[in-house]
């Protein structure tokens, strides 16, 4: 069936579902304003749709991903499951992480799929958190990422077949106060991830806030928090979506957050103002985390 074929079809089928509706509705539609409206709807979702298919043929060095093999390579936990497996390892070493990648893979053959997901963060100001904690930070968030790769990364690209996903964080696009070991540590994973996708292509996801023991006690603020909370398994979704597709690129969780990889590109004084509003809202929010814990503590004294 030919293109113009279809196409004659549509008109066809658009006739018969014009004349069907009311005359006021015929007499609206007829209007030159409403064709002009209807013209613009469909260029900008034309428009979408073609920068949706460029970015992931771009994204994908150009070329189509192998599809997944789903009942052997993908593990969806549902409540329980088998053939998962846990090992312990010290991130912040990476002789460590040599050693369990060597067990690993003596155990189960190399990994098609790496997710760099592991994180950490504790919040206070540049002058009154510890040094060990702002090392802690920086390793676990973003250096482990490099060993990692180095371990996982050269089978994949013997078998020309593999994916890496990074998670980064909203805080890689926004630094806010009390927290510029995360921001950091954030920023370095997208770096890492920008860097990394010039050698081979695979996908960093942003998550906002998410509901883990990192943030449970700011999370009982949620009211007086203004952003929304997701639960992990939103940004697990977002993951296997681009698993299962073998789309590489960049992923805000949730979407309606994508903007903020913007702000850097903003004028200076909007981008402070943006990053006060925010650094204000989160300050204020762990003063009042430090009241409960200090009122409990007290409680606790008095009983």
């Amino acid at each position: 069936m030919s293109a113009n074929h279809l196409l004659q079809l549509f008109l066809d089928k658009a006739k018969i579902l014009f004349s069907q509706l009311s005359p006021n509705a015929q007499n609206y539609l007829s209007r030159p304003f409403v064709h002009k409206a209807i013209a613009l709807v469909a260029a900008i979702q034309s428009l979408r749709m073609a920068n949706r298919y460029l970015s992931q043929r771009a994204q994908n060095n150009w070329v189509r991903s192998r599809p997944w093999d789903a009942s052997k390579e993908l593990v969806l936990l549902t409540g329980g499951t088998s053939n998962v497996f846990f090992y312990k390892v010290d991130l912040t070493s990476s002789a460590a992480i040599k050693e369990i990648a060597t067990k690993i893979r003596r155990d189960h053959g190399h990994p098609t799929v790496l997710i760099n997901n592991a994180g950490v963060g504790f919040g206070g100001t540049i002058l009154d958190e510890p040094e060990e904690k702002i090392r802690l930070t920086v390793e676990v968030n973003t250096l482990a990422h490099f060993w990692t790769v180095k371990e996982f990364l050269p089978s994949m690209i013997k078998n020309d077949h593999g994916h890496i996903v990074n998670i980064a964080s909203m805080a890689s696009f926004v630094a806010l106060g009390e927290m510029a070991d995360y921001a950091c540590s954030k920023a370095g994973a997208l770096a890492f991830h920008e860097s990394l996708t010039q050698e081979i292509k695979h996908c960093v996801i942003h998550p906002l806030w998410v509901q883990t023991p990192m943030i449970n006690d700011l999370a009982q603020y949620r009211s007086q928090f203004g952003q929304p909370i997701m639960t992990p398994e939103k940004v697990s979704q977002a993951v296997m979506k681009q698993l299962v597709n073998g789309n590489g690129g960049q992923v805000v969780v949730p979407s309606s957050q994508g903007l903020a990889a913007m702000i850097r590109g903003l004028p200076n004084w909007i981008q402070e103002r943006l990053r006060d509003r925010a650094s204000q809202s989160f300050v204020r929010l762990r003063r009042l985390e430090q009241e409960l814990a200090g009122s409990q503590v007290q409680q606790r004294a008095m009983t």
